[in-house]
């Protein structure tokens, strides 16, 4: 017997509409802007799934490159470490940091002080999901692109898992704790 049902909260449809709505935010401004080349950095491992999408409808010329970051696991802080950094140099970039979910913003914190240490031309983000949490943390800049607002609950698919399972659900989960034990 499964512990956790899922709960559909966003369709593959609606983030299929969603992705192609934010590639063409991201190409207008790119266009605004005079931006003619793009680094997009996926955080792994949970949006590349995402990044895969969205990079295809983008319009704007780009290069792909990835992170890993991990927090660390007995720290209250919310100190967050690089696991794997960009093979791509970042200085006079102009950078997409594209993540699958926010909840605590300790994560994009440290990707704008990181980062921006490395003094790129300009530094976006692009955030699949964010949880309306009572408390954020103040973001030192916030999200440019946003997918979409979720409840404060625990999600799966579309990259995003449980203990390495449902990252290929082509829509996004809630996991609810079964009461009666039932699937």
């Amino acid at each position: 017997m499964n512990e956790f049902s899922l709960k559909e909260i966003v369709s593959a449809e609606d983030i299929q509409v969603r992705v192609k709505q934010l590639a063409q935010e991201i190409d207008d401004h790119c266009q605004k802007e005079g931006i003619d080349n793009l680094l997009l950095i996926g955080i792994l491992r949970g949006a590349f799934i995402f990044m895969a999408d969205l990079t295809r409808e983008l319009k704007t010329p780009h290069i792909v490159d990835f992170m890993a970051l991990a927090s660390y696991e007995k720290s209250k802080s919310g100190d967050v470490r690089i696991l794997m950094d960009t093979r791509e140099p970042v200085s006079d970039r102009h950078i997409l940091v594209v993540e699958d979910i926010f909840d605590s913003g300790n994560t994009l914190n440290f990707l704008h002080h990181t980062l921006g240490e490395h003094k790129p031309a300009s530094l976006q983000t692009c955030v699949l999901l964010q949880k309306k949490v009572k408390h954020p943390i103040q973001l030192q800049k916030p999200i440019d692109y946003l997918g979409f607002e979720i409840p404060d609950v625990w999600v799966v698919g579309y990259g995003l898992d449980y203990d390495n399972q449902y990252r290929t659900l082509p829509y996004i989960a809630e996991m609810v704790k079964n009461t009666s034990g039932n699937t």
